[in-house]
């Protein structure tokens, strides 16, 4: 019973965390925030950062307070995988968890964010697609090093492909228990 309750908390936290981290990378990348999924994003994170926005204050372009709720929601949702788990675990060892499954994230998110990109484009330009706006917005940046590296072929872009290899070769060298990937 223990293994399908750690798995539902940790998909949902998960999507949650994701909320958060996305927020995060489309500041960093200064995103279209009229976007319409842009903005569910904000409403869905406001109001956890908004009481954190009067004393931590935000760089140039690093959104700190959302960096900070990330990392705080992280930690609780760590500790309860670890707890549900019938483990316990020291703060240091608990905080490289924690760091370990951000990166982890993170991948995630680009590797399944890719594929969508590439999907979407199948279908061509045919109107304005916020969803295909924003992820344009995320993964361009991204792929362009690939691009430099491995040029389109006969029309057909193989930088997508190199990538998503390289982000789950990434995602596989992260040293997680299976009950936190």
């Amino acid at each position: 019973m223990r293994d399908p309750l750690i798995f539902l908390i940790r998909t949902f936290t998960d999507f949650y965390l994701l909320a958060f981290l996305l927020r995060f990378i489309l500041q960093w990348i200064k995103a279209d925030f009229y976007n319409p999924l842009t903005q569910a994003i904000v409403k869905i994170t406001t109001p956890l950062i908004q009481p954190f926005r009067g004393f931590i204050p935000s760089s140039k372009h690093i959104d700190t307070p959302t960096l900070v709720v990330l990392v705080l929601l992280e930690i609780v949702v760590t500790w309860v995988l670890i707890t549900l788990a019938g483990l316990s675990t020291n703060l240091f060892p608990l905080l490289i968890l924690v760091f370990l499954r951000l990166i982890s994230l993170t991948l995630w998110f680009y590797s399944v964010s890719i594929f969508i990109y590439v999907i979407l484009s199948w279908f061509g330009q045919q109107g304005y697609n916020p969803i295909a706006q924003v992820l344009s917005q995320l993964n361009e940046p991204l792929l362009r090093p690939f691009r430099r590296i491995l040029p389109s072929m006969a029309g057909i872009d193989f930088s997508p492909m190199l990538a998503l290899i390289l982000l789950q070769a990434g995602l596989m060298t992260i040293p997680l228990p299976a009950f936190l990937r």
